[in-house]
């Protein structure tokens, strides 16, 4: 409690400073119960977790799954199996590339591999290797959204990921391509543990991204969110910084600035939070 209130108070003026409390208690607990699997440590992580193959396989047998033609997974270690299982399963496999540095995303569809690829290719080294580059002109349908998160309120479907924005993003950019709606499901694969009950729907940004389904190594949750789902990118909430790290957003600006005529808003500036550190 005490380191707690630490950090409330020293970033009182941070809205977001609400976010990082509870991130900091999932990643400790995470890590204090041996629950957190490789990577490690899982602190500024989607987080690996025990039996993240066995909520995969929850996962899989929902409808959404079985009747999706086309899945967006994110490109986490937890959701490893989930994109195996999309492609195992006959399916297209849609994953951004991590953290937006290189690119967009990547298709990849069970035709393009053999049986010896199949499991190299839901790895990021994979993915770059197997996968066809898409831009975002490019023509699709998505069926249904994987996403991975820190911590998740099974009542609300309120979600909060590594604190980084690119899950949202990514969001945003499938909606202005037309390749996702309203109805499009969001599912969140994560540990029991990762379940919490303070998360201030209230509090959540517009560009927040909510979810439908959970799926932890025991249950299936059905949250019947009334959060609701981001319409696009707002640029306004977009930093300089942000804009900076992820070319493709660059150049949608531009593009969309170039045939508007009108200069986009942008959002202010931001310290970037850290990233994930890997022991040695």
């Amino acid at each position: 409690m005490a380191e707690k209130s630490v950090i409330e108070g020293k970033d009182s003026d941070d809205p977001k400073a609400w976010k990082w409390v509870i991130r900091k208690r999932v990643w400790d607990l995470m890590e204090a119960r041996n629950i957190a699997q490789f990577p490690r440590p899982v602190h500024h992580r989607i987080p690996n977790f025990m039996g993240a193959n066995i909520a995969a396989n929850k996962l899989s047998e929902l409808e959404v799954f079985k009747e999706a033609k086309c899945v967006k997974v994110n490109p986490d270690t937890p959701q490893k199996q989930v994109r195996f299982l999309t492609l195992n399963g006959g399916k297209r496999l849609l994953t951004p590339q991590p953290r937006l540095r290189t690119g967009f995303f990547s298709v990849l569809e069970y035709s393009m591999l053999s049986a010896d690829t199949i499991k190299e290719a839901c790895t990021s080294a994979g993915v770059a290797k197997y996968g066809r580059p898409i831009g975002l002109e490019e023509k699709l349908k998505v069926d249904l959204i994987v996403i991975g998160s820190v911590a998740v309120d099974p009542k609300t479907g309120a979600r909060l990921g590594k604190g980084e924005g690119f899950a949202e993003l990514e969001y945003g950019m499938l909606r202005y391509m037309g390749a996702i709606d309203d109805s499009t499901p969001i599912v969140t694969s994560v540990h029991d543990e990762q379940l919490v009950d303070d998360i201030p729907i209230e509090k959540l940004l517009v560009h927040d991204v909510p979810v439908d389904i959970i799926c932890t190594p025991t249950r299936v949750i059905f949250t019947n969110t009334s959060v609701p789902k981001p319409q696009g990118i707002y640029w306004d909430k977009l930093s300089p910084e942000k804009l900076g790290q992820i070319r493709v957003l660059r150049e949608l600006k531009s593009k969309i600035e170039r045939e508007s005529g009108q200069k986009l808003p942008s959002g202010p500036s931001e310290k970037l939070p850290p990233t994930a550190r890997r022991r040695r």
